[in-house]
């Protein structure tokens, strides 16, 4: 599904299906440019709404207003780079998958807002 708007600034492309998934992409892509790759808009397999600068910068704005916390970003960056949550039936994982769920729950209704996240 890609969303048109008769607005020239409108967004197009396809929102994710979850912030967890926007998350997953922005890491891959912030990774790969880190390592050299180019990164440019409308070359993916699907076109997203958003530039992969545009989650971080939501992760950012939830940080400085204090919405997220030092330990949030941390597991957010440690389980982003794995591509995979934490696994709350895993003891040493328990408190990772707490602060995921926290971060989450005020990163979603954000990318939701801006047409990131379906």
């Amino acid at each position: 599904m890609i969303v048109r708007s008769g607005d020239p600034f409108g967004v197009e492309g396809t929102p994710f299906n979850s912030a967890e998934e926007a998350w997953f992409w922005s890491v891959q892509a912030e990774d790969a440019k880190a390592a050299g790759a180019r990164v440019a808009a409308g070359r993916g397999a699907v076109q997203r709404p958003c530039e992969p600068a545009d989650v971080m910068r939501a992760v950012d704005r939830l940080y400085r207003s204090r919405a997220l916390l030092r330990d949030h970003l941390y597991v957010l960056a440690h389980y982003g780079r794995r591509l995979s949550a934490p696994d709350p039936d895993r003891h040493r994982e328990q408190r990772a998958h707490s602060l995921w769920g926290e971060a989450f729950a005020r990163l979603a209704p954000v990318l939701r807002a801006k047409g990131i996240v379906r």
